[in-house]
């Protein structure tokens, strides 16, 4: 999860860098466990999901939910009410594959961006308003939003050292003619992780070179690495747990309301637990 988090957080903030692109990117995530003995684990669960003695137990639990004193519970907290369906959606789904999300979209208007998770359990908005220079988790089913933390500049050097290879191979992705470039990660702990990009420079009003000297989370990393010229339009990582792929299935210009991108006047302001 922590690998998806890393690609996520380089489109977020790459959507953040739209100055002059309005319309909407969606991604397709694809993932594999790389260990051959947990992807067989998780294709056996998959098929006990299947059974019909676990799906009985399933439907009474689908039952449970469905009573006036279980309803009662769940609608004064919104949040749990959420988890538990997203839950019962993962079961119904075919288990643990499910907890992943299919899809990433991100929607951007005058410096604003918008960026949505689909599928799996991650099903999560997060708002960037450039006037205020702050990002939100917004919540639409507990109608709450939460101020993330902010990360700039200070100089500090990265916690996870990391090694770009320009490479001179090229491929097309929707058209637009990309580079790879391989990253070689290093961590304080001397773990390996590879990250391959195929970035484009053919899409106006991208920007990603404002991105290097930005940082994220405690281990102060950077959002984007030196040496990358470009956008990305392709994500591969792999490391010993698992293989994950990123690609840009529609690039789309279009005129967007707006109002897709404030928070609504009916939210409540809630702590990021992401904030310490």
């Amino acid at each position: 999860m922590k690998q998806l988090s890393i690609l996520l957080l380089s489109l977020i903030s790459m959507a953040a860098c739209a100055q002059s692109f309005e319309g909407t990117i969606t991604w397709k995530i694809n993932y594999q466990l790389a260990d051959p003995q947990k992807q067989a684990e998780m294709e056996k669960n998959q098929k006990s999901l299947s059974d019909p003695a676990n799906q009985e137990k399933m439907k009474k639990m689908q039952e449970q939910m469905n009573t006036p004193e279980m309803k009662a519970m769940m609608e004064k907290n919104p949040q749990m009410k959420a988890q538990m369906e997203n839950a019962m959606k993962m079961i119904q789904g075919g288990g643990a594959g499910s907890m992943m999300p299919k899809s990433f979209i991100v929607k951007s208007k005058g410096g604003s961006a918008l960026t949505k998770m689909e599928g799996g359990m991650m099903n999560t908005e997060m708002l960037y308003l450039p006037e205020k220079k702050q990002s939100f988790m917004l919540d639409r089913t507990a109608k709450t939003y939460s101020a993330l933390p902010q990360h700039t500049d200070d100089g500090k050097r990265d916690s996870i050292q990391h090694k770009v290879v320009k490479t001179g191979e090229t491929m097309k992705i929707l058209n637009y003619t990309c580079t790879k470039y391989i990253v070689e990660l290093t961590s304080e702990h001397g773990a390996v992780m590879k990250q391959v990009f195929w970035t484009t420079s053919e899409i106006k009003g991208l920007d990603m070179k404002s991105l290097t000297k930005q940082r994220m989370g405690n281990g102060n990393q950077s959002l984007y690495y030196e040496g990358i010229d470009g956008v990305p339009l392709r994500m591969e990582m792999s490391s010993a747990q698992m293989n994950m792929e990123m690609e840009v299935t529609d690039i789309k210009r279009e005129s967007l309301p707006a109002a897709d991108f404030t928070i609504p006047a009916d939210f409540k302001e809630t702590k990021s637990p992401h904030t310490k």
